[in-house]
């Protein structure tokens, strides 16, 4: 079984901070979304090429608080908004989580037309000080990377920087393997996607 990464995303304090910093750095604005009822969050959506697709997310501040934590680690979120996570999608979300039970447990969720299931730690912390992706099924066959339309952006590379990040990658390594993902080992931790469009690239951090 091989996971395929389905998405990047921005978080911000709120939706507003991250649509902002995401379209600055994209210069393009970005679509709609929806709302996330089970952990009080929103987000915007762009579609990429490649089967790939952009979310920036916030909390929902229209919606009650949930009485446990937001996934994404968005409860502890502050500060600028900033590429925070990145989304592998696989075939198997169960036969995932007992590859990797500290991804979190399975989670079944929808909106609309859509339903998908994804790994969430109970704390909503994921490993690696939040770099460990997000792991997703869906259970459509039309998830959005392949109905968004395509703002014309392709994914050059997708760099995760942090003091373990040779330990994620070997961690990863035996179900993804993907050359636009760079592992680079500094002692911060952060994010950098570089795009390529008709007008040169793009560089969202």
């Amino acid at each position: 079984m091989m996971f395929e990464l389905d998405h990047i995303a921005v978080a911000g304090e709120t939706l507003d901070e991250a649509v902002r910093h995401s379209e600055e750095a994209l210069g393009l604005p970005l679509g709609m979304g929806g709302q996330h009822a089970h952990y009080a969050t929103h987000n915007r959506l762009l579609g990429l090429e490649q089967d790939l697709y952009f979310e920036a997310i916030a909390p929902d501040p229209s919606q009650p608080k949930p009485d446990y934590p937001r996934w994404f680690g968005l409860d502890e979120f502050d500060g600028p908004a900033q590429l925070d996570k990145w989304i592998l999608r696989c075939p198997d979300i169960d036969a995932a989580q007992r590859m990797f039970p500290e991804a979190g447990e399975p989670v079944h969720l929808s909106r609309g037309d859509l339903s998908w299931t994804m790994l969430v730690p109970p704390d909503g912390r994921l490993p690696y000080g939040g770099q460990f992706p997000a792991i997703i099924q869906w259970h459509t066959d039309t998830p959005p990377g392949m109905t968004l339309p395509s703002a014309g952006l392709r994914l050059e590379a997708l760099t995760i920087c942090g003091p373990d990040v040779d330990d994620l990658r070997t961690r990863l390594a035996p179900v993804f393997d993907d050359d636009r993902v760079i592992y680079r080992t500094i002692a911060e931790r952060m994010m950098q996607a570089v795009f390529l469009t008709t007008s040169g690239r793009r560089i969202l951090t």
